[in-house]
């Protein structure tokens, strides 16, 4: 065996303080500001203004300099510490802290976050001091729920099976336009005019359109499981993309049926069973005794998508413990050893294409009936882009984590349009809410960078033995667990 000696000795890596690591920093750094001046020169640097009544452009050095600043300095600590040569990641292979910690709170923390979900509207009404007053509140509530649902569904896509879905948006637009049209519907509505009175499909549209508009989305995610089933990772990602994209252009150009890039307003709204939410003595104000107020309807609103978040919830669970759920675990696995169980990966992939496309059909058909109209605008891609990140930051496979990571994105990208207080340091010309994607993005590399495995890393087993253990995404694939 050959000796090492010292002339062929592996040079020792640089003190922390010495003098080539901290300028082997500092140079990085200062590309990386020269970088950061360059792309935001055009983008922070200039200022569309209105000159004597013609567009003009103002420079604003000042907000420059304190952005490439933070990139500078950013990048020399990051140099400095957690990419120092001479750094040692800690070797863990099993749950950190703080996953063993989350394991032994989870069972507490679920029904606290229930409960939380379902006094959400009594709290805001009590601390905006009045019903209407915690309008903006109780919409905010909606809206996350409506991306928790979204991500649960592309979670049984994404995080269960294993499947790259970028197009996850089709579906949801598939379920809007379902309710849509067939709300609008003359002929539907003359036919059941005729048999059970003029206004009862306004009345139960809603109901009746939610279970078809779900199977409609389930019968198109078959449609996509078909032309991919052979293909994986990237191709899989790129096919998915094209298919969100088909359906939105679909949208724009076929106007006799969708109306086009001017979408379909009017929808009928969605009633308490049957009992509109308006003054009439047959209201559902009248008909509880209470004072009508228009924002009854917005809290069961609330309740509606809260219910059909935990129902896709339930769902998911009750599924990955059955055979097909255990059998997208394996898919997500290793294709391979699972077609060499016996395993019909066909069927395994089409059911998990039609199971999430499912639940974004339903989460599509509450977002016609919220707000009342629809037009390919609400389904770019940017909406996939964000339901995919949910999944991801808060983990693939895990719900709790894809809950909490839909509530931090959707309301900490809403509270970020109220920092008033930053005006403070950048002027009172600066406003916060043009740079909340740019302080949004940062926050989404600083989670990747600390918890690359997503908010929830550790994952409960589908099947144990003895003993239920929390599994480490660092012993399975992917970080799946």
């Amino acid at each position: 065996m050959a000796v090492q000696t010292a002339d062929t000795a592996a040079p020792a890596a640089p003190a922390a303080g010495s003098p080539s690591l901290l300028g082997h920093a500092f140079k990085d750094a200062l590309i990386t500001g020269l970088i950061a001046l360059g792309l935001f020169g055009p983008l922070i640097g200039f200022q569309t203004i209105v000159i004597d009544g013609a567009l003009g452009l103002a420079y604003r050095p000042s907000l420059l300099a304190i952005m490439v600043g933070i990139i500078f300095v950013g990048r020399l600590l990051l140099n400095l510490t957690l990419w120092s040569p001479n750094r040692r990641p800690a070797a863990r292979t099993g749950p950190s802290v703080f996953d063993r910690l989350g394991t032994a709170i989870g069972p507490g923390v679920k029904p606290a976050l229930l409960a939380f979900a379902v006094a959400f509207p009594f709290l805001s009404t009590f601390l905006m001091g009045g019903l209407n007053e915690s309008r903006y509140l109780i919409d905010l509530g909606i809206l996350i729920l409506t991306y928790v649902m979204l991500g649960w569904g592309l979670n049984i896509v994404v995080g269960l099976a294993g499947l790259l879905d970028l197009g996850y948006v089709a579906f949801y637009a598939v379920g809007a336009y379902t309710y849509a049209l067939l709300a609008t519907s003359a002929p539907i509505n003359d036919f059941f005019a005729g048999l059970f009175g003029a206004t009862f499909w306004a009345n139960w549209a809603f109901w009746i359109c939610l279970p078809m508009a779900g199977i409609f989305a389930g019968v198109w995610g078959m449609i996509l499981g078909f032309p991919v089933l052979r293909l994986r990772g990237d191709y899989l990602a790129i096919v998915t993309l094209a298919f969100g994209e088909i359906i939105r252009l679909v949208l724009i150009n076929w106007v006799d049926f969708t109306n086009g890039g001017a979408g379909i307003a009017s929808i009928p709204r969605a009633t308490f069973f049957g009992i509109p939410f308006n003054a009439e003595p047959n209201g559902f104000a009248a008909l509880f005794g209470l004072p009508f107020n228009p924002m009854h309807r917005i809290v069961f609103l609330y309740f509606v998508i809260l219910a059909l978040a935990l129902l896709t919830a339930f769902v998911t669970v009750r599924l990955r413990r059955l055979p097909v759920g255990r059998a997208w675990e394996a898919l997500r696995e290793d294709e391979i050893a699972c077609r060499s169980l016996g395993i019909n990966t066909t069927t395994t992939k089409l059911s998990a294409f039609a199971t999430g496309a499912m639940f974004g059909g339903f989460a599509g058909c509450f977002f016609a009936v919220r707000a009342g109209f629809v037009s390919p605008e609400s389904f770019t891609f940017d909406v996939s882009a964000m339901i995919l990140a949910i999944v991801v930051l808060g983990g693939m496979g895990s719900q709790i984590g894809v809950a909490v990571s839909a509530a931090v994105m959707m309301g900490g990208m809403e509270m970020l349009r109220n920092l008033g207080f930053l005006k403070q340091f950048f002027g009172n010309d600066f406003d916060p809410s043009l740079y909340r994607m740019l302080i949004f993005g940062f926050a989404m590399v600083a989670i990747m960078v600390w918890k690359p495995r997503g908010l929830v890393s550790t994952r409960d087993p589908t099947i144990f033995l003895k003993e239920r253990k929390a599994v480490s995404g660092d012993l399975v694939k992917e970080g799946h667990g």
